[in-house]
């Protein structure tokens, strides 16, 4: 008895311990106390339950997950329900935290809370906008701030992920939080200036919360900021800005924020400007994006996003093993999903196996006939790459959703010429006439829409550029019944009828406005004076009085210019009569037997410097026999060019400079004669 009296005694002492510890906060010497306590008696609930807290307290949540799991028969559901979870979710197995949560018999406010992050980590986000709201309609406390916070934070995920146009919640955005949500809704709907101007707002709340704390330094104050500026240059970014998001993303890596969610963002969103420039960049970058935690602080899609970046990281940089792994693992996540399918194309491409893309890309899309429009219009281009241009046209016109699209109709029809393919391309455009006037014929019975016309002027056009003005008449009377007073198209018909009913062309012809209504008031002296005109009329000079009395008078003869007298050569003598063949050249005259001189001139630098002659130049017996014209002294013999010969184009023969001035003092003064 008296054994029990002091057991008694000092668990009565060790939970007064445990109280005012508790109340200081100093949960660490808290739960030595309930140690001491367990070691009592290991199954007191109410110290046990202390422990949890106190685990958790500490951030040990593994260790009081663990307490409660192996104490199943005493910390019951009911009694620790929310401490069982709330370890759950800070050990990210969020499926199991909502398991226990619904499996709890009573929701107090507590789990309510819980249950409302929990799915928004599960991104439920319409289950979690309810029960937010819930918990604002029936909670009166100080957390009502933070509670409208989260409930703004749905909403904007909503806006972002799903393309939900939110609702507007009413809130008084008093603080950074809340504009922050703000501006991020805003981006989700596109308006990029009016999320800019909420981050401004949400910048100057924070600076001016977060000033009134004197603890608080500058640099704590940026690292609250990176959030936001990071939300900026995203809006940047998606603005065209390029640099400046890049400047502000490479200022907040700088600040080695600790919310490593943000850094994989703001990497990721880096390595999308990089593209397929600056890769060392990218590399390292990349290595941001896969530190420890960063799947649990980011959505699936953008986790989804930072994937399909590292593939195509890994195709800009020739590691085509890495680029087909990582592409094959995020199709078989996402199987419906587009962009691993056509990453794995693009890489099998660059390996110049196009038939081998081009089929993967058929299977992808026999697969999924929902997703089969954009792979087949990515098959498309890749046969025209190859020059198969009627495949891709095939593969283009088994599209059925888009083959009365205009777009798909001049894609086709320009294709089909440049293939001189013209019978193919009326086909085109009579299939998606016939479909505009089946679909406006189930809808209703008033006037062709404005496309639908289009296509009807373009086919017209098309067939009479080509020739075919037989099957351009019923698209042009087509044209004409919906526009009677539409002159332009009336004279195309009657041009396209005048070569098969030329009656027919006379009756339509009564139709057109006479000359006088088509009579344009035109200011014939302004369009010949107007810039680009062939023709412009030079304007009369203004008479001066002599000119005046001129033009009134009989008018004067126009002198006439006298030719000079051309001047004879000195050496001229009338007695002999001229060369008739004297405006000849000289190579071109009768009597012309070529130069005398300089024979071995012409020999002498035939091929390149260092070369002998070769054949009859060398023949000694033909040399010997002519006079020498070389003034160096010697006998006959032939020369070799490769002696001591002066380069062709110094050698000259001995009085070849006076010569040639003399003959050409000769043709001058015969050319001054007219000889």
């Amino acid at each position: 008895k008296m054994a029990a009296a002091a057991g008694a005694a000092a668990a009565a002492g060790l939970w007064s311990e445990v109280n005012r510890c508790g109340q200081n906060g100093d949960f660490a010497r808290a739960l030595k106390s309930v140690n001491k306590i367990l070691q009592i008696n290991k199954d007191d609930v109410t110290a046990l339950q202390c422990k949890v807290v106190c685990l958790i307290q500490n951030g040990n949540f593994k260790e009081a997950l663990g307490i409660i799991n192996t104490h199943t028969k005493v910390l019951t559901s009911d009694v620790i329900a929310f401490e069982k979870a709330y370890c759950e979710y800070r050990l990210n197995r969020i499926e199991s935290a909502l398991k226990t949560i619904q499996s709890a018999s009573q929701q107090t406010d507590k789990l309510k809370e819980l249950y409302g992050q929990v799915l928004y980590r599960l991104e439920r986000y319409d289950d979690c906008l309810a029960a937010y709201r819930d918990l604002i309609r029936n909670s009166q406390d100080e957390y009502e701030e933070e509670r409208k916070t989260n409930l703004s934070a749905v909403v904007a995920a909503q806006s972002t992920w799903e393309k939900v146009v939110p609702e507007d919640l009413g809130l008084r955005e008093a603080t950074y939080e809340l504009c922050y949500n703000s501006a991020c809704a805003l981006i989700g709907q596109g308006k990029l200036n009016e999320a800019m101007k909420k981050l401004q707002k949400a910048e100057e709340l924070c600076r001016q919360s977060l000033s009134e704390d004197s603890d608080v330094t500058e640099e704590d104050i940026e690292a609250e900021l990176a959030i936001i500026h990071g939300q900026m240059a995203y809006i940047m970014q998606l603005q065209g800005r390029t640099e400046d998001a890049l400047q502000l993303y490479n200022q907040i890596i700088k600040l080695k924020p600790t919310d490593v969610g943000l850094l994989a963002v703001i990497a990721n969103n880096i390595i999308t400007i990089n593209k397929d420039q600056n890769v060392f960049d990218s590399k390292k970058k990349v290595k941001l994006t896969n530190a420890e935690g960063v799947e649990h602080k980011l959505s699936k899609k953008q986790l989804q996003a930072i994937e399909f970046n590292k593939a195509l990281l890994a195709m800009y940089t020739n590691q085509a093993d890495q680029c087909h792994k990582l592409s094959a693992s995020l199709q078989s996540q996402s199987p419906e999903h587009l962009l691993p399918v056509l990453i794995q194309a693009a890489q099998l491409c660059r390996e110049k196996q196009h038939a081998k893309a081009v089929g993967l890309l058929q299977d992808f899309a026999d697969q999924h006939p929902a997703n089969a429009a954009e792979i087949k219009l990515t098959m498309a281009q890749l046969k025209i790459a190859q020059g198969s241009v009627t495949k891709a046209c095939m593969i283009l016109r088994s599209i059925e959703e888009l083959q009365h699209k205009p777009g798909m109709v001049s894609a086709l029809v320009t294709m089909y010429s440049h293939e001189e393919d013209i019978d193919s391309a009326i086909e085109v455009f009579t299939q998606a006439i016939q479909w505009y006037q089946q679909h406006q014929a189930s809808q209703t019975r008033g006037p062709k829409s404005p496309v639908h016309l289009s296509l009807i002027r373009e086919a017209a056009n098309f067939k009479l550029k080509h020739g075919r003005k037989k099957e351009a008449i019923s698209d042009l009377e087509e044209l004409w019944k919906q526009n009677p007073k539409d002159v332009h198209t009336l004279a195309q018909l009657i041009s396209a009828y005048s070569l098969v009913d030329p009656e027919k062309a006379k009756v339509l012809s009564k139709h057109l406005p006479s000359s006088d209504t088509m009579s344009l008031k035109v200011d014939v002296d302004a369009l010949e004076n107007s810039h680009g005109a062939t023709y412009v009329r030079k304007k009369a000079a203004k008479l001066t009085g002599d000119n005046q009395q001129k033009e009134q008078g009989q008018g004067e003869v126009k002198k006439k210019k006298k030719k000079k007298k051309g001047k004879l050569p000195k050496n001229y003598d009338p007695k002999v009569t001229p060369d008739p063949e004297r405006w000849l050249p000289m190579r071109e005259r009768s009597y012309y037997r070529g130069r005398k001189k300089g024979k071995k001139k012409d020999q002498v630098g035939k091929g390149t410097q260092g070369s002998t002659t070769t054949g009859s130049e060398l023949d000694a017996s033909r040399t010997a026999s002519s006079p020498p014209t070389s003034p160096r002294p010697g006998s006959g013999a032939a020369v070799s060019a490769a002696s001591n010969v002066i380069p062709p184009r110094h050698q000259k023969p001995a009085g070849a400079p006076a010569t040639k001035k003399k003959q050409q003092q000769k043709k001058k003064k015969g050319a001054k004669g007219g000889w």
